[in-house]
Formats: C-alpha cells, sequence, structure tokens
C-alpha cells in the first residue's frame, strides 16, 4: 500500500494513521504534564523499547514487575498514538513515564511550561536505516520500504514516518532548559550498560545501590530483554507484525549497517550527513 494509503500527514511529516487520529493527536495537544514526569524520546529504531525497560526499572528500584505486568506501550505509552487516550493518564500516580517520537519544538504547550524530564536516545543513523528497513518489511501499518537502495533515499529525505533522522536529532540537541534533557547514545548503553543504568538513575535523582544497579543492567541486556513476552511484541498479532519476516527486537548491535551499505551508499550517507549536521556541535560516540 502507499503512503497515501496508510499514512496521515502531521505538521508536515508521515505518521501511520492506524496508529494516529485527529482525536489522539488533539489529546497529545492539550496533554498536561507534570514537572516529575519522565519523557523517553527517541527517533524510531533508536532504542525506545531498551529505554522502556530500563526506567521502569530504575523508577520501582529494580522491581520486575515493573517490565512484567504490562507491555511496554501501556507502561511507557507513546504520547501521540491512540493507546494514550485510552489509559487514564491522568490519573496515573507520579512519576508518569510517557514516551514521544516528537521534535522538541512539536511539543504540546504545557511541556514548556513545566519542563518535565526527558531522556533523549540517539542512536548512529546507518544503524537507525539498517533496522528501519527490517522493521519496514515486517509491519502492516508501514510503507513497504522496497530496495535497500530506494529506501535509502527515503530515509535521508524524510520520506519516512516522522521526517528525517536529522530534523529529529537536531531539534532535541538544540533544545532549551537543558538541565532538564539528557542525552544518551544507543551505542554508549551498548559499551557500558551499567555505567549508562547509573547515569540515569542519577538524572532521574532515583538513589539504587551497586547491586541494584547490576541487577538492572543485567535484566536490560538485550539477550535477557528479548526474552520479556511484555518487551518483544511476541502479543502483536502476525497481520500486524510478521516476525517471520523480521524479529522486532532483533540484533541490538551497534555497526550492523556495514553489512548492508555498500560503500557507495555509505559514502552517499555520509555526504548528506556532513551537510545536515554540519552546525552541530554535540560529539557522538559512533564512528
Amino acid at each position: 500500500m502507499t503512503e497515501a494509503e496508510l499514512y496521515i500527514q502531521y505538521k508536515g511529516l508521515y505518521m501511520p494513521s492506524s496508529l494516529h487520529t485527529p482525536q489522539s493527536l488533539k489529546y497529545y495537544e492539550e496533554f498536561t504534564f507534570r514537572p516529575d514526569d519522565i519523557i523517553i524520546v527517541t527517533y524510531p529504531k533508536s532504542g525506545t523499547t531498551w529505554m522502556q525497560e530500563i526506567v521502569p526499572l530504575i523508577v520501582s528500584g529494580g522491581d520486575p514487575a515493573s517490565v512484567e505486568t504490562l507491555p511496554n506501550w501501556d507502561r511507557a505509552p507513546w504520547l501521540e498514538e491512540t493507546q494514550a487516550c485510552l489509559l487514564n493518564l491522568e490519573e496515573r500516580p507520579s512519576p508518569r513515564l510517557l514516551t514521544t517520537h516528537f521534535q522538541y519544538n512539536m511539543m504540546p504547550p504545557s511541556f514548556f511550561e513545566v519542563k518535565p524530564k526527558v531522556i533523549n536516545v540517539v542512536r548512529n543513523p546507518k544503524d537507525v536505516l539498517t533496522s528501519s528497513f527490517h522493521y519496514y518489511g515486517m509491519a502492516s501499518h508501514l510503507v513497504n520500504p522496497g530496495s535497500k537502495s530506494e529506501f535509502l533515499h527515503k530515509f535521508l529525505d524524510g520520506k519516512v514516518v516522522y521526517g528525517t533522522w536529522f530534523d529529529h536529532v537536531k531539534s532535541w540537541l538544540n533544545a532549551e532548559d537543558t538541565e532538564h534533557v539528557m542525552h544518551m547514545s544507543y551505542e554508549e548503553m551498548i559499551m557500558d550498560l551499567k555505567d549508562s543504568v547509573a547515569r540515569i538513575a542519577q538524572f532521574l535523582q532515583k538513589s539504587l545501590d551497586a547491586e541494584v544497579i547490576e541487577k538492572i543492567a543485567h535484566r536490560c541486556l538485550f539477550k535477557n530483554m528479548k526474552q520479556n513476552n511484555m518487551s518483544n511484541y511476541s502479543t502483536v498479532p502476525c497481520e500486524s507484525m510478521d516476525q517471520t519476516k523480521s524479529e522486532f527486537l532483533r540484533k541490538g548491535i551497534a555497526g550492523d549497517w556495514k553489512n548492508h551499505l555498500t560503500v557507495a551508499e555509505a559514502e552517499h550517507f555520509d555526504a548528506v550527513y556532513e551537510d545536515k549536521m554540519k552546525d552541530v556541535k554535540y560529539e557522538f560516540v559512533w564512528d
């Protein structure tokens, strides 16, 4: 099916119409944040599910029930999706865990008034591209990616859901009130998950002893998280996500793009990246 059949446009960005409705977007725009809300921000396929596993465990002091009793889309729901309207988020006790794929300048007015905490996860865009290509091939609510070469150009041009990686990442890196925003890369989490968990806990002002941090990090190793049926999307019907084509939680590694992009494609990607990100001072950890 085509973009016109599967997507709606919202503020110039494609979004799956099966997950976003005028009602859900109105709910998002009018959402009232609390100062102690915790918002996980990602561009799609940048470690969202991983962070939706880590943060509840930190907030709960390591209680496994925090990630075993609710699917990730209920425990830290995407505010812009229809599911958020059904969860009575107004009645949830603080701190509420929330998620968004939206850019900084698309946040609701209440966000800028109360300044809740944000954990922004960024991943090497070549790996985001690679992960997205597999995801688009298995998810019925997304347009078939076509060939890898075709999808590469769509991705770089922002003809994919939630627009370009470049616009999304730059918007959050340029966010004001920087003391409320923590930037973390997917690659940092791979290199030293225990340190990443400790830093997130410190940012959230959650005092955890070394043993609890160790347990959380071990549980959130990709191979272990992948076994959690509340996080691996195994409960989603095959008609929506055909995991026989590609697992939702696929590899969880850095550098897989090297197995998929040709030298010429990687060079083209690099040239676009250099142009789009030339004014960005932030030092990323990937190569």
